[in-house]
């Protein structure tokens, strides 16, 4: 069986996020999306929140899982017994920075693959950082995260 870790901050989840998602169901016996405990990246909504807003949204595939995780990736990629790590790239300006976390994992564990996934392209641009600060300002963001997670949006800006 093979089996697949797909990490992130999710902070939101986007509708690329999901696309990527599929993607990578469709390659793998068994994915499990791994929410990052990433305190230094200031998320907005707490781990707790994260995985309740992603739920929902990967019902349909019976084979995904969602869990959280700190530390290591590739350590936590063998603890799960995991054949690869799949990363979304959106744009070429993705790349350097997804390549050289890539050759770093391979290097703390060379018996994990990282394999490199495109969104459709119409969620290329589409980034949680920008659909933050649309949310922030009061723009619509239906367009780019599930109905679940505009919810949670405009909740944690009222707020603010």
């Amino acid at each position: 069986m093979r089996h697949c870790i797909y990490p992130g901050t999710f902070d939101p989840i986007t509708y690329g996020h999901l696309d990527v998602l599929a993607r990578a169901a469709k390659l793998f016996d068994r994915v499990t999306v791994a929410v990052a405990h990433n305190p230094g990246k200031g998320p907005l909504f707490s781990i707790e929140k994260r995985l309740e807003m992603l739920r929902p949204n990967v019902e349909r595939y019976p084979h995904v899982t969602v869990t959280s995780f700190g530390g290591l990736l590739v350590d936590f990629a063998v603890a799960q017994k995991a054949d690869a790590i799949i990363r979304g790239l959106r744009a070429l300006s993705d790349f350097e920075f997804e390549f050289n976390m890539a050759l770093m994992n391979r290097h703390l564990n060379n018996s994990i693959e990282t394999l490199f996934v495109m969104p459709n392209e119409q969620f290329s641009y589409c980034s949680s950082t920008l659909v933050k600060q649309v949310a922030r300002f009061g723009g619509d963001v239906d367009h780019f995260v599930p109905p679940n997670v505009a919810a949670a949006l405009k909740g944690a800006f009222a707020r603010v």
